[in-house]
């Protein structure tokens, strides 16, 4: 039998997005004639928790985990929209997935009024008593994916347009009072990105994500939401 191309679909009964607006996703596996289970779907913010998710499931040897098929689905309504319809959007794919993933920044998710671990604890409430069950999990970042980015690693001063500048990165997040010395990440991740690539005068775009996630030392990550989330991983996909 011929394979169709890969490409996006409408799949039967799929939850609509706040807007009512009819979602489309990627198309899932052909195998003997039918549509197979993949073991992983994301639904994530936007599309750089897209291109981070890409360039960190390319390496699954770094992540402790074995190969995995998975599709990454991006909310049009971002992290509120995560926030408020996620599980809803995410329980229209249980059986055709392993597990299911939420992921979503705590900052402008709306629900600031919550701590992320609470807000993160109420929607794995949801999950658990969704079609997902256990398969289900969400990871909320605090207080946004950004504070994934930021490491020692050249790594990322070499996809920030720092490599070789002076003063060093680290050096110019101190002066301009991004960064403390008693912290080893900026207080407001996001914010202070923003500024770095524009003292480089480095485009900002998703690509830079993956760019950093495919290739930085896993194990300087440090950040809480990262352990968990690479722990998460590596419970449900383990290496053989």
């Amino acid at each position: 039998m011929t394979k169709p191309p890969r490409t996006s679909f409408l799949v039967p009964n799929t939850p609509r997005c706040g807007s009512g607006r009819v979602l489309w996703i990627p198309a899932l596996c052909w195998g003997q004639g039918s549509w197979v289970n993949k073991d992983l779907v994301v639904l994530a913010a936007d599309k750089d928790v897209e291109q981070a998710l890409r360039g960190l499931f390319e390496r699954p040897a770094a992540l402790n985990i074995r190969p995995i098929q998975a599709d990454i689905l991006v909310h049009p309504q971002h992290d509120p929209g995560c926030a408020s319809r996620g599980v809803e959007f995410l329980s229209g794919f249980s059986e055709r997935y392993g597990h299911g993933l939420l992921m979503l920044d705590h900052h402008g998710s709306g629900r600031e009024s919550i701590a992320a671990g609470e807000l993160q604890q109420s929607l794995n409430q949801d999950l658990r008593r969704s079609s997902w069950g256990e398969r289900g999990r969400a990871v909320v970042l605090s207080p946004e994916l950004e504070a994934w980015v930021w490491s020692s690693s050249s790594v990322v001063d070499e996809a920030t347009g720092w490599k070789n500048r002076q003063p060093p990165l680290r050096n110019w997040l101190l002066e301009r009072g991004w960064l403390t010395n008693e912290n080893t990440k900026p207080e407001r991740p996001k914010e202070a990105l923003v500024a770095a690539l524009r003292e480089s005068r480095t485009p900002r775009s998703s690509s830079l994500y993956r760019k950093i996630a495919s290739r930085v030392s896993l194990r300087r990550c440090a950040d809480a939401t990262f352990l968990e989330f690479r722990g998460l991983l590596q419970h449900w996909f383990p290496r053989g």
